[in-house]
């Protein structure tokens, strides 16, 4: 027997309470335990109201898991790492028109994304306060990519979105750090705009979204992928282009003016081969590889490339039709890169499931019972070739107009 809908919301609150528990008895973090405490209550709230209020429950899960712990965090200067280095690269972007320290002397002088991150670092710098931390804006950026492709996509507001909102997946980065929100809001927004047939806005969004961090790339295949198989190759060609030399034109500058840097915080850092060791040191398959030695390292090299081969091949010989099919296919590739990588962290396999979720949500079906998440469905409709009727029955008489004469084209004409 197939439990209720009731029934999973509630296991899965509960589910959600047990993990948000966890981090108050493991973590050393202090930010991660003020999470976890007040996460814990909001989903076990949740699951006890589940059952008769539903929206209630989702009320008290966003309130415990997101607008307690924020709020808390935010007025008391508090965050991971993350959030103090998106604003200084901000800052030092103003001040000076370079966002990297010249010589990190440590870990927390290193910036590790690409420059169109300073960009959520820049209230900070002209508001300061509450209203400027480096969060909001992050969560503000992943709200408007997740609510314009649900409206690229034509679908309707779903039940789910507020769960997924409410979930670790969500809550635990937008209270603590928010730096993976905004990458995670461009590529729901890119995958919708290639769903939907709009190659050049697609193309736009991934070059904002590879300047962002490099770990986006993956999604420009995705989306070319998807355009090719739906629409036309030119469609592809035009997203292509305009991803690249966009992402390009942002990253430039800042390659011009700090090419050292760019290379040592970017790249050598994350994948553990700059003077000062990484903190993203969880225990996934490639981070224990390259602990092995010089041979470990370049053998999750080795192994990344595989991945990367393997899952373009996929898109050349089976190609996604629909967002949901490229979502999976993009947080297929992202689950490879981060397991494979040689320094990496469980937080990041949230973008992932993030993704494939997200396209779930908006691809529920319509009263109607047609799917509204069909890539080149609206295309098609734009090139002229318009929804069949259901044809009338042949025994059935021909509708009649006023005058008792069949209308035009409605059947026989006698």
């Amino acid at each position: 027997m197939t439990p209720s809908p009731s029934v999973c919301r509630t296991a899965g609150w509960l589910a959600a309470a047990a993990w948000a528990l966890s981090f108050p008895l493991v973590s050393s973090l202090g930010p991660h335990r003020l999470w976890g405490c007040c996460a814990a209550v909001g989903y076990l709230c949740a699951a006890a109201l589940d059952s008769r209020r539903p929206r209630a429950a989702a009320v008290a899960a966003l309130t415990g898991a997101i607008a307690v712990p924020l709020l808390w965090l935010v007025l008391g200067g508090q965050g991971q790492s993350e959030v103090m280095v998106i604003e200084r690269s901000g800052r030092l972007l103003l001040e000076t028109g370079r966002m990297y320290v010249d010589r990190p002397a440590g870990v927390a002088e290193y910036t590790p994304y690409l420059p169109a991150m300073a960009v959520f670092g820049i209230p900070h710098a002209v508001l300061g306060g509450p209203l400027g931390d480096a969060r909001l804006w992050c969560a503000a950026a992943l709200f408007g990519g997740m609510w314009a492709g649900r409206r690229l996509l034509g679908g309707p507001r779903s039940p789910w979105l507020p769960l997924l909102v409410a979930s670790p997946v969500v809550a635990l980065p937008l209270a603590v750090s928010g730096v993976d929100l905004p990458l995670a809001g461009l590529l729901c927004l890119a995958l919708a705009a290639a769903g939907a047939g709009r190659p050049v806005l697609a193309g736009a969004v991934l070059a904002g979204a590879c300047a962002l961090k490099w770990t986006a790339l993956p999604a420009v295949a995705v989306a070319v992928a998807l355009l090719a198989a739906c629409r036309s190759r030119g469609a592809a060609l035009r997203c292509a282009l305009v991803a690249l030399l966009g992402s390009a034109g942002l990253i430039l500058p800042s390659a011009l003016l700090q090419p050292a840097e760019l290379w040592r915080q970017v790249f050598a850092f994350p994948t553990g081969r700059a003077e000062a060791p990484t903190p993203a040191s969880s225990p996934l398959p490639g981070h224990l590889l390259a602990g092995l030695g010089s041979w470990g390292w370049y053998l999750t090299v080795v192994l990344l490339a595989v991945g990367a081969l393997a899952v373009a091949v996929s898109l050349l010989v089976r190609p996604p039709r629909t967002v949901v099919a490229a979502a999976d296919r993009l947080a297929t590739g992202l689950v490879l890169a981060f397991a494979l990588a040689p320094a990496g962290r469980f937080g990041y396999l949230a973008l992932p499931v993030l993704l494939s979720v997200w396209a779930r949500s908006v691809a529920l079906p319509s009263p109607r019972g047609r799917s509204l998440i069909v890539a080149g469905s609206a295309g098609r409709n734009a090139q002229g070739v318009q929804p069949v009727s259901p044809p009338r029955p042949a025994d059935g008489p021909a509708p009649r107009g006023r005058a008792g004469f069949p209308r035009p084209g409605r059947g026989p004409a006698s």
